[in-house]
């Protein structure tokens, strides 16, 4: 059981509520945002005293059962429900089993893929294995060292990986990086990988302490995303994560919108391969 950061997770998803938001009656103005301690204990029928002290980082392990009323109380997400369970030394309904070796499926339909970019993330963002149009779109990351092929850390501590994607996306990009991986810390207590990795992060500067602060949880979602290519130009893609068999690895595919001029440039793309975009990833 992780107290302080359960403390900090309770208080920060309080915080981000409002009477309205769980069906409560609106009351005078209030010095904080937020729901008051004893409206969350109301909530999930505990008393506000045991609630206090979860918060103040001394109470007693929740069960299971309290976990399940709290993560109702504080209208949590899936991934916010299984983060809470973590933090307090629980597993949650669904398991996490971390591997490198990718999944011989996942290899099979990467390999079916020969015309779009597609590749296989572990659950901390490592790039295990991509595709040609992958390397080409996104830089080849074999030229890198294991350690470096991280796409959390490549974000936070190389300029080049942000130039790739369109300044007004970098601050939703660099959020949900961070939440991703809050999740899957929470999900592999004393991994040393997972320390190593924070470790590194921490040491890039302020930016990405700013987010891990926040303490937003958010397991990786398909997306849009915008790439400024140093070949092809703009595209406009639309980012697909596939989970086979668990959250320990992922199949990220991008694509275009048939007929649009990004499309056309991807297939541009596919032609003239990412000479010259090793240098930049």
């Amino acid at each position: 059981m992780d107290r302080p950061a359960l403390a900090d997770f309770l208080t920060r998803s309080r915080a981000r509520l409002t009477p309205a938001d769980c069906g409560l009656a609106p009351t005078a103005r209030r010095r904080t945002p937020g729901l008051r301690r004893e409206e969350v204990a109301h909530l999930a029928g505990l008393s506000v005293d045991y609630y206090a002290r979860l918060e103040q980082a001394r109470g007693p392990q929740p069960s299971p059962q309290l976990l399940a009323a709290l993560a109702r109380a504080l209208r949590l997400s899936e991934d916010e429900h299984d983060h809470l369970f973590h933090l307090s030394g629980h597993e949650p309904p669904r398991r996490h089993s971390p591997l490198t070796h990718v999944r011989p499926g996942l290899l099979l339909i990467l390999d079916r893929l020969h015309d779009t970019p597609a590749q296989v993330l572990s659950d901390l963002g490592d790039v295990l294995v991509q595709n040609a149009m992958a390397a080409a779109l996104l830089g080849d990351v074999a030229a890198h060292p294991p350690g470096r092929r991280n796409i959390v850390l490549r974000w936070f501590a190389e300029p080049a990986t942000r130039a790739l994607f369109a300044p007004e996306e970098h601050e939703d990009l660099a959020r949900g990086h961070v939440a991703h991986l809050r999740a899957a810390h929470a999900a592999r207590p004393g991994d040393p990988r997972v320390a190593e990795l924070l470790a590194q992060l921490h040491a890039t500067g302020a930016e990405f302490a700013f987010y891990w602060e926040r303490h937003e949880v958010a397991v990786r979602r398909s997306s849009r995303k915008t790439v400024l290519h140093p070949q092809v130009g703009r595209l406009e893609l639309e980012c697909e994560v596939l989970v086979a068999g668990g959250t320990d690895q992922v199949l990220v595919v991008h694509s275009a919108a048939p007929g649009s001029d990004s499309a056309g440039r991807l297939e541009l793309l596919r032609v003239v391969g990412g000479a010259g975009l090793a240098a930049r990833a």
